[in-house]
């Protein structure tokens, strides 16, 4: 690990002003990502900017039918909210109660990690970014394998999540990390039903054709002899491209059944 700056902000206008212009600076949240990285050298910041005394960035609360999440609040947090039971189910089973405590949505999402959980419930549920200088649809956010839509510097403050009508996730997960092999979100309110991967492939994506069929009748049974192309998806030495495949038929059907 490299010699940084630690720096402990109390805004976020000092934090983005510390990470303006700097190129070698990172942003830190609950560190679950960026730490492992820094012990394998993979990230050599030059500053590292905490952000957590940043007290506005912990509130989770409803607001009309949104649920807000601030950025710092931990999975544990998200997993208390009874406003989506199916959003408060996915962050409960996100890794171990040691993770839950100290990972935090928006150091998730900014990782962008190909395997994790919240991008399928933010794509699956038409969720919104709200960041220092403006709101991202969740649908343009997630741009490739660890990638996003955020510019340099720019930080992410909460998630709105509208409130559906009914949601559940279903997740065939790795079998140390409990990352998602594969997830799928399925998500059904007043303009439709949207169903959202992760684990599959280098970034969470919809399934048009189980959308479809969904909005016709809401059941399990509506996905029989829907397959997915194996084209573009992972394979690894967990599972196969054609397993995985396999896998976000029987976890679609599972996350309708739960909804």
């Amino acid at each position: 690990m490299k010699d940084f700056k630690f720096h402990r902000p109390k805004s976020v206008a000092d934090a983005v002003a510390l990470l303006k212009g700097n190129e070698g600076a990172r942003a830190l949240a609950g560190g679950q990502s960026l730490l492992p990285m820094l012990k394998l050298d993979l990230a050599q910041p030059t500053d590292l900017v905490s952000l957590a005394g940043i007290a506005e960035l912990r509130a989770v609360r409803v607001d009309g039918k949104t649920l807000l999440v601030g950025a710092l609040a931990t999975h544990d947090e998200v997993s208390q909210s009874k406003a989506i039971p199916g959003v408060a189910a996915l962050a409960s089973a996100i890794g171990d109660a040691q993770v839950r405590n100290r990972g935090t949505i928006g150091g998730s999402i900014a990782h962008a990690d190909p395997a994790a959980d919240y991008p399928a419930a933010l794509v699956a549920l038409g969720a919104t970014i709200a960041t220092d200088r403006r709101r991202i649809p969740a649908d343009s956010f997630f741009t490739g394998l660890f990638q996003t839509a955020l510019e340099p510097g720019e930080i992410i403050t909460a998630v709105h999540f509208p409130v559906p009508d009914r949601c559940a996730y279903a997740k065939f997960g790795h079998r140390a990390s409990k990352f998602a092999v594969v997830g799928v979100m399925v998500a059904r309110s007043k303009d439709g039903v949207r169903v959202a991967v992760t684990g599959a492939g280098p970034k969470v994506f919809r399934v048009p054709e189980m959308e479809a069929a969904l909005g016709k009748k809401f059941a399990p049974e509506s996905l029989d002899g829907i397959k997915l192309a194996e084209g573009g998806l992972q394979s690894d030495s967990e599972a196969s491209a054609g397993f995985r495949a396999h896998l976000v038929g029987v976890m679609a059907r599972r996350a309708v059944a739960s909804a």
